[in-house]
């Protein structure tokens, strides 16, 4: 792939340094916007900074800053579609770890919200950080137009509702026995369609909402974009599958080995580490070919599409 060729060995401390840069900037921007601990209702408020604050990889976020820094958009409005795309990932860990779904008691490394503030406290967390999505993208004097806003604030909806997130979670309780009439086996395309769902769409939103910040965007990039959403979206949860099988506990910061002991299907189950292995490496080939198009430009997507294929945690 030749469109690597003189950025793809640029110094590994480059690239850290970017995204140590971007996380911190996610970060002020998610404390600006989040209600201060002390307003009232102040359990509600501390609850919230609790799951929002301090913690995290902030895939997302990164990923909207790489995909605007293509087309050199505006830091103002990427620190505002990156606090509100993390927003609705937090709510919806808040939500997935909920006992009435994937009951689970570790988060970041720390007691999952329910946890440390009871299950009605966390189911309002929830509701409240997904809110305060769209109350940030309907902001004024951020973006450059009221059209440009609507586009956004939809894209943002589909990625969070039934056809999305939310729907790919429906599957997903469904493939664990907790679906009611929908409950039963899953093969590998069924798995396809729940990751791109639950984890993809909003990989997708962020991507798209990134480059959108740009002062004019154009259509034929933004498709170029969305290619390598998809792909990076079914990589990203690829490698997630691996981890929770290959990782410890400490490293993911999150109960290691619960998708095998709740007997939900992945990746891994589904087709064997190693294949789950060379089905991330195609999905990373596939993700850098979609942004051959951008040359240069793409230097950090690149960049972070080699951080999710080879992380860690």
């Amino acid at each position: 792939m030749g469109h690597q060729a003189g950025f793809q060995d640029a110094p590994q401390e480059d690239f850290l340094l970017w995204m140590s840069t971007a996380r911190a900037r996610a970060e002020a921007a998610l404390e600006a916007f989040l209600p201060a601990a002390v307003a009232l209702p102040a359990q509600l408020h501390t609850a919230m900074r609790y799951s929002a604050l301090g913690g995290g990889k902030r895939i997302r976020p990164l990923l909207a800053y790489a995909a605007g820094a293509i087309a050199d958009a505006p830091e103002k409005r990427l620190d505002a579609v990156a606090a509100a795309i993390e927003c609705v990932h937090v709510y919806s860990l808040v939500h997935d770890d909920l006992p009435c779904m994937d009951d689970d008691v570790l988060r970041r490394g720390r007691p999952t919200c329910h946890v440390e503030f009871g299950e009605a406290t966390a189911l309002l967390v929830g509701d409240s950080l997904q809110t305060l999505a769209f109350e940030i993208l309907a902001s004024e004097g951020i973006f450059p137009d009221a059209a440009r806003q609507v586009r956004m604030l939809g894209l943002l909806a589909q990625a969070t509702g039934s056809r999305g997130m939310a729907g790919g979670q429906m599957i997903d309780l469904a493939a664990a026995g907790k679906g009611g009439e929908d409950s039963g086996s899953m093969d590998f395309s069924g798995l396809e369609l729940m990751h791109a769902m639950k984890t993809g769409a909003l990989i997708r939103a962020a991507v798209l909402l990134g480059a959108l910040c740009a002062d004019a965007p154009e259509e034929n990039e933004l498709a170029a974009l969305d290619r390598y959403a998809k792909h990076a979206g079914l990589l990203f949860q690829v490698v997630d599958d691996i981890l929770d099988c290959t990782a410890s506990t400490a490293t993911l910061g999150k109960t290691a080995g619960k998708d095998a002991a709740d007997a939900k299907p992945t990746c891994v189950s589904l087709m064997g580490l190693a294949e789950a292995r060379s089905l991330a490496a195609d999905l990373e080939r596939q993700a850098l070919d979609s942004l051959a198009p951008f040359g240069e430009r793409a230097k950090r997507l690149v960049q972070l599409t080699a951080f999710i294929a080879h992380r860690s945690f």
